[in-house]
């Protein structure tokens, strides 16, 4: 009964069409060949590129639920499709260890605020890659949690979802800080990042998102790619734009690391950050957000062997996104 995959991301947006444009143009993405049937109110787009499914929803429709979810919240993920085996049962266990239920018959609980959680039967068949293609699977989830509420998050993806702590840390960055703690399904395939921020310290990004973003939510969705340099040159070349890395960052990485399996001039080039823990390395970089509410953004990640997370990359990733916000703000 447990879950093994992400089949598919639900995304609410001011514009599907729109929002489906930008990341056929920027990051690959193409249409399903599968659409979805027209429903009254509703515009849907389905994108994918690898084992990535994006399931764009919109809404001119005031009262819609849609439009009133993305008046809440802007643009970001409403619902996170979990495939398993089978749906009824990890639905039950979900309900057993106390999952709120929103829709028996959908099997769709209740997850981080009002990012709902649906499971789903497995795929049928793996996606064949149609050539040319940027991007391979979503690596993991970033969630924004209230202060306060992150081991009671870690609880429940364990105890509803059966999925298990791997990793977590604590991050101070000047005035600043949050929590943190990463589950992970039994598969390997469902990894959240979860994250909280210090109210003892000085308010920061995370504190933003939950304001921004009206509670808990999605931060980021991490796309995994087998060449990032290539991802992200390509991706800039079509336009898109990804948060910059201090130079001093890049001077004192073969002291801290050694020799790294892409080229240092080439991760400065890009702007790329590289961690590594006991399995490899692995190699990040974050782009812009597009939202007005800079609520919600796209990490591009390439894994030679690494796992888990480096842990400089989450200090790394809290002070480009604090960077993004200070500009933002002058």
């Amino acid at each position: 009964m447990s879950i093994q995959t992400i089949t598919h991301v639900e995304y609410r947006c001011a514009d599907a069409a729109q929002t489906a444009a930008e990341l056929q143009a920027g990051f690959g993405f193409r249409r399903d060949a599968e659409q979805p049937a027209w429903r009254p109110g509703v515009q849907a787009v389905h994108l994918r590129q690898g084992a990535v499914r994006l399931r764009l929803h919109s809404s001119g429709i005031t009262d819609h639920p849609v439009a009133r979810w993305v008046e809440r919240h802007g643009d970001g993920v409403a619902v996170l499709a979990l495939g398993c085996p089978d749906p009824r049962a990890a639905l039950d266990r979900a309900a057993r260890h106390g999952a709120e239920v929103l829709d028996g018959d959908g099997a769709l609980i209740a997850g981080f605020g009002d990012t709902a959680l649906r499971f789903v039967p497995l795929p049928d068949d793996a996606p064949e890659p149609a050539g040319g293609e940027l991007l391979d699977a979503l690596d993991h989830v970033a969630i924004c949690v209230p202060a306060g509420q992150l081991a009671e998050a870690v609880r429940f993806c364990e105890a509803a979802l059966g999925m298990h702590r791997i990793f977590g840390e604590y991050i101070a960055v000047g005035e600043q800080a949050m929590d943190s703690g990463v589950v992970q399904s039994p598969s390997g395939d469902v990894t959240f990042t979860l994250i909280e921020p210090d109210t003892g310290r000085r308010a920061g990004q995370i504190d933003t998102f939950l304001a921004d973003h009206g509670g808990a939510g999605v931060q980021h969705l991490a796309l995994r790619t087998a060449d990032i340099a290539t991802a992200v040159r390509t991706a800039r070349s079509r336009g898109v734009e990804f948060l910059s890395t201090p130079g001093a960052y890049y001077d004192g990485l073969a002291e801290r690391l050694g020799d790294t399996a892409i080229p240092v001039g080439t991760l400065r080039e890009l702007d790329v950050l590289v961690d590594q823990d006991h399995g490899g390395q692995l190699f990040q970089i974050f782009a812009r957000s597009t939202h007005p509410r800079r609520t919600f953004f796209l990490e591009l990640i390439e894994r030679q062997g690494a796992g888990t997370f480096g842990t400089a990359n989450i200090k790394a990733l809290y002070e480009a996104v604090e960077r993004q916000r200070a500009a933002a703000s002058v």
